[in-house]
């Protein structure tokens, strides 16, 4: 077995997190948020904190080594969804430009506490350059498709594409349409989530033609995910081991779909903490190690 930081699908072995204690903190910080940060709605806080334990606790019977983003007073309830700020690769970690001009402290809160774990930061994307990480997927450990998006930008790929070459890793390009526009949370990993080396869930009606024969060639098969069950974050799973995955309730037919593929799924609901922010299981962890 190898272990690497370039996967998404292997078994987890070390990831961050940022529960609702420390990213929303209270109710006064909810009110003061969620309109700005486009929120569906404010969550319930009592509600947000019963759902992030249920969540919480399916990561760790998986046994995973779990550390926690602290709170940090620069930062706001967007930064539950920990994943957008870094990207983990197997020489340290890469802190993003967050495309959201909202999200811009979350880079040096979560540089601040790798440092505190002791993990290394190989470098960082700088302005004009904007990345995320809800843009970045590993296809394999020498592969790194990278959306183009109104989050991500052509500087913060060609930034990413310098820190990643000496590593021998192939960045790919992955153009996305307009979709809902600059204010709607729409990344890579909103219509990726692979799953295996050999498998992923997609919303094909907005993946790039190019793109999707791209994994074909590569051996992907799909798991597709049906029209209704887009908005409802149906693409947005969260593999913690091969083809054993985590998924928001509420998508009946992806999951079938999952299950026939070979697919374990575990669901959680994410009223509160997953669909009124437009972030899933993805969004709200930062896998570090995975192995495979």
């Amino acid at each position: 077995m190898n272990v690497t930081c370039h996967s998404e699908y292997g078994k987890i072995k070390t990831l961050f997190i940022k529960d609702v204690n420390a990213a929303f903190v209270d109710d006064e910080s909810l009110s003061s948020y969620w309109k700005h940060l486009n929120f569906l709605d404010k969550p319930d806080l009592n509600k947000s904190k019963a759902e992030y334990e249920i969540f919480e606790g399916m990561l760790r019977k998986h046994d995973p080594e779990i550390l926690h983003f602290p709170f940090d007073s620069s930062v706001n309830i967007d930064s539950i969804y920990c994943r957008d700020a870094a990207l983990a690769t197997d020489d340290g970690m890469i802190l993003c430009n967050m495309g959201k001009p909202a999200r811009q402290n979350e880079p040096e809160a979560q540089r601040r506490a790798f440092e505190r774990a002791g993990i290394k930061v190989l470098g960082t994307i700088t302005s004009p350059g904007t990345l995320e990480g809800g843009d970045a997927a590993w296809l394999d450990e020498k592969t790194l498709a990278v959306g183009l998006t109104y989050r991500t930008n052509e500087e913060g790929i060609r930034q990413l594409n310098d820190l990643l070459e000496p590593l021998n890793v192939d960045v790919i390009t992955v153009p996305l349409p307009h979709y809902k526009g600059p204010s709607d949370v729409f990344h890579l990993m909103s219509i990726l989530s692979p799953l295996d080396r050999d498998l992923a869930v997609v919303y094909s009606p907005l993946m790039p033609v190019q793109f999707r024969n791209y994994l074909i060639k590569k051996g992907f098969s799909f798991v597709e995910v049906p029209d209704d069950e887009f908005e409802s974050m149906g693409c947005n799973v969260l593999a913690i081991a091969p083809r054993q995955c985590i998924m928001v309730k509420g998508n009946p037919e992806t999951k079938t779909r999952l299950e026939q593929a070979g697919c374990t799924v575990f669901e959680y609901d994410g009223a509160e903490i997953s669909v009124k922010g437009g972030g899933g299981p993805t969004c709200l962890t930062r896998p570090i190690l995975r192995e495979i």
